[in-house]
């Protein structure tokens, strides 16, 4: 027996964990708050902080408030700027796992390609690209909602005889200077380098196939001494939270899911973009170029105080027109318009419906195959974290389960999801738990609902782009909750909404 008091006898681990992100390392916390001390952290990067490990390019930084971007229970006083740079975002993860005691538990240099549940034995199998297989009583992937990067196939792109840096493969001390540059896209990533890479580059040539909305970023440095009352008095610091948190809802929630009932919000949120940029961009033509043509919201906004600037250097242009192919030293557009390239730097994101939802087969039971199953149906998660079918499973990046604007909201909901369910088990004396398919059906109806007077379905997002929305339509990325009711819910489910054997 473990000291969770469930018998594992004979399988590997009680507990294995796809993924060293903020997301895997939260899980792992819980589990060891319930006692359950032998789980395996795999983890495919050859070391841990997900997303913030595998990018590293100039102007890295995050999008919401250190304060709130980190764990409620685990604060850190020491941040040295209220957005804080992605290295200290790194260094809050290496101090995560040494705190908790984590690293010794993870694996690196570990890719799962597939898991497989055996009903009769009651346990997972997963499989690795190294030939070896473990098996496990449990199964929690935590494989990040953006961990697939998505490489545009443009013609004659491999005749390209310049640089090609993709943002999630960064080359370190990449020296921009007298180079040509182009970088494709402008989502969030694009955001924060593209004035960066402008100010060495002898040339740079931004591709925008949509425009994103960016809001003024209210940023600056936190001083010595106000890091040293937060660390004193961590009230000071919650209380920042707090305030934080609560901007955030009101962005998120009412300008956003609730667009149907406060659309002025929502516009108040336009005209603040809209202004931002009339007082940074000189040109008309180039506002109108960059100016969406979707309600805010439809397309994750961004904060960037020197994005729009950049596009009044004399070495910047905005290029809109459709990228026909690639030739050996730059790109030709559809109208024929060649501009020449030496680097060309690709920040076209992530592709999260085809192949990150999940990251890698998972086959549940009687034969169901989870993203088979999702692409061909619904995607769907009860309570954004399990799936009738798949017993003893957590799927910890799922639909329905990004709360809120910080990823620590939907981490630490399902945390307390993790303790009130295992918690019951250990009550019932159970080892294998699965949600009912009428309490999976009453949830996913219910977000559905909810969704309808969100700017997804309320507004005009036809034109978005949005990795929100997945390949048959439908907004299935968000929890349509606030913060608190998500966490209150998460924490308070029907026990009874899950099968317990």
């Amino acid at each position: 027996m473990s000291e969770s008091g469930l018998d594992h006898s004979g399988l590997d681990h009680e507990v294995v964990i796809v993924g060293a992100g903020f997301g895997g390392m939260g899980a792992a916390i819980e589990f060891t708050r319930l006692g359950i001390e032998d789980f395996a952290i795999l983890e495919r990067e050859d070391d841990l902080g997900g997303t913030w490990h595998v990018n590293h390019y100039p102007g890295l930084a995050v999008d919401i408030a250190s304060v709130t971007y980190s764990y409620s229970f685990e604060p850190n006083p020491y941040w040295s700027r209220l957005f804080a740079p992605g290295a200290e975002l790194k260094r809050y993860a290496e101090h995560i796992a040494d705190k908790y005691d984590l690293r010794r538990r993870m694996e690196f240099g570990v890719v799962v390609r597939r898991a497989e549940w055996d009903d009769d034995g009651e346990f997972w199998t997963v499989h690795t690209d190294d030939g070896r297989s473990r098996t496990a009583r449990y199964l929690a992937t935590a494989t990040g909602f953006l961990s697939q990067p998505h490489t545009p196939d443009f013609d004659g792109i491999d005749t390209f005889e310049g640089d090609i840096i993709h943002t999630t493969d960064w080359r370190d001390g990449y020296d921009f200077g007298g180079r040509r540059a182009a970088v494709i896209g402008t989502g969030a990533t694009a955001v924060q380098l593209i004035p960066e890479i402008a100010r060495v580059a002898r040339s740079l040539t931004v591709f925008q196939r949509t425009p994103i909305w960016v809001v003024p970023k209210i940023d600056f440095p936190i001083p010595k001494p106000v890091q040293q009352v937060f660390a004193k008095v961590p009230l000071t610091q919650k209380a920042a939270r707090l305030v934080n948190t609560s901007l955030l809802e009101a962005l998120m929630v009412l300008g956003v899911l609730h667009y149907k009932q406060a659309k002025p919000g929502n516009q108040v949120a336009t005209l603040m973009a809209k202004a931002h940029m009339r007082l940074q961009v000189r040109d008309k033509a180039t506002r109108q170029a960059l100016t969406p043509h979707y309600d805010f919201g439809c397309k994750r906004p961004t904060f960037s105080n020197t994005y729009f600037r950049t596009f009044n250097q004399h070495n910047v242009a905005l290029e809109t027109g459709t990228i026909d192919h690639v030739v050996r030293d730059g790109i030709v557009t559809a109208d024929g318009t060649k501009i020449d390239v030496d680097t060309l730097v690709l920040a076209t994101g992530f592709n999260l419906w085809d192949v990150n939802f999940p990251a890698f087969q998972i086959i549940g039971r009687d034969g169901r195959d989870l993203g088979q199953w999702w692409r061909e149906g619904r995607f769907q998660a009860y309570e954004g974290i399990t799936v009738p079918k798949f017993p003893n499973f957590l799927t910890l990046n799922s639909p329905y389960s990004y709360s809120g604007l910080s990823y620590f909201t939907t981490i630490e909901g399902q945390m307390k999801h993790i303790g009130r369910l295992f918690g019951e088990m250990r009550r019932r004396g159970t080892a294998r738990f699965e949600v009912t398919e009428a309490a999976n059906r009453k949830f996913l109806d219910r977000a559905t609902k909810n969704l309808e007077s969100s700017v997804f379905y309320a507004g005009d997002c036809a034109s978005s782009r949005s990795y929100y929305f997945n390949q048959h339509g439908e907004a299935t990325l968000l929890r349509p909750n606030s913060t608190l009711a998500t966490l209150h819910e998460q924490a308070n489910f029907p026990l009874d909404d899950y099968a317990y054997a």
